[in-house]
Formats: structure tokens, sequence, C-alpha cells
């Protein structure tokens, strides 16, 4: 295993900055040495292509349309597919934004909308109704918050965009992980209202974790939407708005984000609809000259991807609809209808009966896109979320024990991290308990070469090579192959306390 290089792709230094490393969570505005951890390469891929939207009710079935106008999806002239989540602290108004985007899209008619401003004004919660096109269940309705990763399409011009509305609240971080795997390019939604933004920003706001979970799982870019400008305690006042991008700035930073080409800040108001479709009116807010929302979206890169590599999608749900479907985010190579494939770790051979991506069935799809296969060969019983459905030729490996390279953010109270430590593992769609059985070696994070004294335990900021076990065998592979199935989080007792990439597989991973 070549050590230094792997240190060097982690990128111990924020991309701006150098020196120190310094747990994020310390970050105040104005350091602006930061923790470097997660690097520049944590920067990958990002998918690209999604439009036309059906909210899918979560969870729900959907079944597959008839034979009659197949498409094939990797014909030139399709729009590029980018999936986007939106991430915040909780009620920032993440599921309102994302509800606005579906309505001035299109893809809601007015009398649902009146259905549902009825709807929310029978609750006593008149402002809520435009979050109800995005939280399809009963329970968060009632509640207010999202708790699943609710999932909708819609197009503009040049680009089809999927929304993966995460959860906000600290409860549901697990659910909002689920959705950044999955995602290209990140919302971070603020609110502006006074006190809100402040309460999100602190520690233990859920503003902070998401901004680090989203860059350790692979959203490279970040639209910062400042929402809520509307309101009575903002009123489009520029003042307000540029404090939150002064004390944003120095935190995105230190979360390996480089805030001039990777991050860009606009203003909205995710209820009224106010500077998203279209630019902001000068009588509204006479001093924002920059896009609205769609044009920042359409202008966004999207990553680099390889359809002729080997073909990997990690599961993230199944279900029986005339058959097992599965549903997954394709990260690399092709899937053609009628191919053989295996479901990996169990090694079970299935064909590929039918593909379908938002509602639509297709010969073939690449990477980048969400599907729902129809399998052959497999009962739904015997898949599990986190298994991935592979090419036969090139497998992906399943193991029990693994080498990292990981950046310890921050521990509970009074903890060491030590071998024995006990963590839950978050890799794709993989939630698995671990045991750190050995630690192997500390980088020193300013020289980033092996520091040569023994190791025995570390604390906050420590970046440490070490060995990690679970209990059953997943599907993962080093990061410097796939980056989005070699990267991961540790998290115990709802918090996150380190981020990490995959550096060495045992020998006998593929076998």
């Amino acid at each position: 295993m070549d050590l230094d290089e792997d240190i060097r792709s982690l990128q111990l230094e924020s991309t701006e900055d150098n020196n120190g490393a310094i747990n994020p969570e310390d970050a105040e505005p104005g350091e602006v040495e930061k923790m470097d951890e997660v690097d520049e390469g944590w920067k990958e891929e990002i998918a690209t292509n999604s439009h036309p939207v059906q909210v899918e009710q979560k969870g729900k079935e959907i079944a597959v349309p008839e034979e009659d106008g197949i498409a094939d999806e990797m014909e030139e002239g399709t729009k590029r597919h980018l999936n986007v989540v939106f991430i915040g602290h909780v009620d920032a108004g993440k599921s309102t934004t994302g509800g606005q985007i579906l309505f001035l899209s299109g893809q809601v008619d007015d009398r649902t909308i009146q259905k549902y401003e009825k709807e929310a004004k029978d609750k006593s919660r008149e402002s809520w109704y435009m979050a109800y096109i995005m939280d399809t269940n009963e329970e968060e309705r009632v509640k207010g918050k999202t708790v699943e990763v609710g999932r909708a399409h819609f197009e503009t011009e040049t680009t089809r965009f999927t929304i993966l509305d995460a959860p906000g609240h600290k409860s549901y971080v697990p659910n909002m992980i689920s959705g950044a795997s999955q995602a290209d390019i990140g919302v971070l939604v603020i609110s502006a209202r006074k006190g809100e933004f402040e309460t999100g920003y602190e520690r233990g706001g859920q503003t902070r974790e998401h901004v680090q979970l989203a860059k350790t799982l692979g959203v490279s870019k970040l639209l910062v939407v400042v929402n809520k400008m509307d309101d009575p305690t903002v009123n489009w006042s520029k003042e307000r708005y540029d404090e939150i991008e002064l004390k944003m700035t120095p935190f995105l930073k230190s979360s390996g984000y480089n805030v001039k080409k990777d991050v860009q800040f606009l203003p909205i108001s995710g209820l009224l609809g106010t500077n998203m479709k279209t630019r902001l009116d000068k009588n509204i807010c006479p001093w924002w000259n920059g896009p609205c929302l769609f044009e920042a979206l359409d202008a966004i890169e999207g990553p680099p991807r390889d359809p002729q590599g080997p073909f990997r999608m990690p599961i993230i749900d199944k279900f029986k609809d005339m058959g097992t479907v599965v549903m997954g985010k394709v990260e690399s190579g092709t899937i053609s209808e009628g191919e053989t494939v295996i479901v990996m770790p169990n090694k079970a051979s299935v064909k590929v009966v039918a593909i379908l991506i938002d509602e639509n069935k297709v010969r073939r799809a690449g990477p980048g896109e969400n599907l729902r296969i129809r399998l052959a060969g497999i009962e739904e019983e015997d898949i599990l979320s986190g298994f991935v459905l592979s090419s036969i030729a090139k497998p992906i490996a399943a193991v029990t024990e693994f080498v990292a390279q990981l950046v310890i953010l921050e521990l509970l109270d009074n903890a060491i991290f030590t071998a024995g430590y006990k963590a839950v593992l978050h890799i794709h769609s993989v939630v698995e308990e671990c045991e750190i059985v050995e630690l192997v070696q500390q980088i020193d994070p300013k020289t980033r070469k092996p520091m040569k004294k023994r190791v025995l335990f570390v604390k906050n900021g420590a970046v440490v090579v070490c060995r990690i076990q679970v209990n059953n065998l997943i599907c993962v592979e080093k990061f410097s192959d796939f980056a989005q199935l070699g990267r991961f989080t540790l998290r115990t007792e709802g918090k996150t306390i380190a981020v990490g990439k995959v550096t060495d597989l045992p020998s006998n991973a593929r076998a």
C-alpha cells in the first residue's frame, strides 16, 4: 500500500488554506487554517440527469409501464442528469423550497396546491403547504418534519434533476446520509430569519454536521441558498445576507470546500418562489445582481463518469412488483435489458428483465442514473439494502475487514479512539456496526507523512490509518478505484465522530 500516495489523495489541507488540523466544529469565522480533512480528491463524481417531475411517494411501489415506447437512455442528445440533495438545519425550508421548485417547473397543478393549502390550514400550519408536495406521509405532515428522503424529478432546458429532500432533524441524520450518498450536488438551505440561522450554525446545529457529511459523501459542489429573505425580521436585508455569507465561508473552507470554485451563495424565498425560476425584481431587492436558483442549478458542472467501467449499483431499496425490483444509483458502468449481472455479496446471478428511469422504461442506462431494475432469478427477501449489483467479469469486493484512513472529527466527551472502539459504519447504502481492531499508524497532518512512534490511541483532529472489522460481509472498493464506494463515516450515539476512506482490502476480497 503506497501510503504517501493515499495521504496525498486525502489532501489533508483545505483547498485554499494549509497548516494545522483543527476540529471543524471549532472553526470560528475568521479562522482560515482548517482541518483539511476531506481532500480535493474527495471531490469526485457527481451524477447527471433528470426532469419531468413526479413525486414518488416514499417507499411506494410503482408499477412498471407497458412495453411500448421503450427509450434508449444513452442516445445522443439526451439531457444530462444531476442528483440534487437538499440539506440543512430543521425548519430551514428544505421541503418548502423543493415543493416550490416542482410547482414552478409545472410538475404540480394549481388544484393540488389548493388542496394542500386547505389541508395545512386545517392543521393551523398555513405556511407548510408547499412542503406537503415533498413530505408525502401523514407523520411528516403532522410534525412538520421530514423523516425519510423525499424524491422527485423536474427538468430545465438542459438538465434532468432528481431532488433528494433530506431530513434536517438530528434524529434522522442516518436518513440524510442515505440521501447525500446518492447526490451529485448539494443545495444547503439556510434560514435568514433572526435566531434560526444562529441555531442551525451553532455547535450541535445540523447546518454544520450536514456540510461535513455532504463533503465526506462526495457532494463536491454546493449551492448555499439563504431562504426566508422575505421574513419581516429580514426584509431582503443585504446586511443580514452578508453576515450569513461571512460566517459560513470559513466553515465551508474548513470542511474541505473550495469556496471560490465549488460554492455559490444566493438569496431566495422558498415560500413565495422569489428568485427561483426568474431573477429578483429590483423593486424587491435592488442589491442582488446574480442568477436565480434555476439558472444556478443549470450552470453547475456535472462530474466525469465512466460508462465503460465495471458496473456498480448499490441497492438502496427493494420491493415486489411482478417480480423482484431493486432501486439504486449507478455509480459506474452501463446496464442493458436482458443482461446478466451478479448481486454481491451473496454472489447470486440475476437477469435484468426491465429498467426504469423516473417511471419510463429504457433499454439501457449509464452512470449517475437513479434506476428501478426488475430482476429474475432472486427473491426479494434475499436482497438487503447495501448489496451491490455488479458486473460478473469484475465483481465488487466483499469483505469483513479493511484498512482505512480516518480523520477524527469529534469524539464523545472524554472518549479516546483506540483498538476496540465500536461505532456504526455508513458506506454508500451500507449501515453496519464495526470495531476498530488495530491502529496501524498516525499521520502528521502538517507533513502528511506517517509518524514513527507506535500509536495506541488518538484524539480529536487526528488522522490515523487503522483496520476496521464488521460482522457481516459488506461490499466496498478502495477509494482510489471507486471514490463513491470507498468513502465512509463513523457515527456513535447520534453523532458523526469520524470520516474516512478505504485504502486497502484483503488479498482474497474478490475470491
